[in-house]
């Protein structure tokens, strides 16, 4: 006759929290060597941002605009260009009391009376009114450009008021001296103080480098 094993009564809670402890450790070696094994020792790892805010990584680029929004604008009247040809030259004289003068801007002209706008952003230096150019708007701009404006029959900005590309500065007009042209706006650029044929700059991307 077999006898039965009979085990004692504290045997299997102890085993229960043999197993358990056992099993707790087991998974702690095996998950922090599971996390040794990502780290790549030919790594050289930084907390420090790589990169500086102080350095410029961004060229941004300025497009002028031209100096109206309406789509029924055409050039009445080019820059005189001193290396041109003498058959343009001729079309860029202005005559006034028998005397011819060289354009030095941009005549814009249309049969309707249309908005003028600024070409870049910048602030309003000087609103005046001239006998023979009519009300005019000279705008500063940043990299030494400066705009005008000329034969005006409405002005919308005042000196030292600070414009936004396309903002609307003022309307065509007309002015004593180029009588011809009828409704119209005469547009002058400046660079560094230098008068600069429009033509070469409207519509043009202007680089512009982020300040450090």
């Amino acid at each position: 006759m077999k006898r039965k094993l009979k085990l004692k009564p504290y045997v299997l809670p102890s085993v229960y929290v043999i197993f358990v402890v056992g099993l707790t450790i087991g998974t702690y070696f095996i998950a922090k060597n599971m996390q040794k094994s990502k780290i790549n020792p030919d790594y050289n790892y930084v907390s420090s941002i790589i990169l500086s805010k102080d350095i410029p990584v961004i060229n941004e680029t300025t497009t002028i605009v031209k100096p109206y929004t309406s789509e029924s604008v055409e050039i009445g009247k080019y820059y005189y260009d001193y290396k041109g040809e003498a058959a343009n030259q001729e079309k860029s004289l202005t005559r006034h009391e028998n005397t011819y003068i060289q354009n030095s801007g941009l005549d814009y002209k249309a049969a309707e009376v249309f908005d003028v706008v600024s070409v870049l952003n910048g602030t309003v230096t000087k609103v005046t009114e001239d006998e023979l150019l009519g009300k005019i708007v000279e705008v500063k701009h940043d990299d030494e450009y400066i705009t005008v404006y000329q034969s005006l029959s409405e002005i919308s900005v005042k000196k030292g008021d600070v414009v936004t590309q396309g903002q609307i500065i003022g309307k065509s007009g007309t002015n004593e001296l180029d009588k011809d042209l009828g409704n119209h706006l005469h547009f002058e650029m400046y660079l560094k103080g230098k008068v600069v044929n429009p033509v070469d700059y409207i519509d043009k991307e202007l680089p512009k480098q982020e300040e450090q």
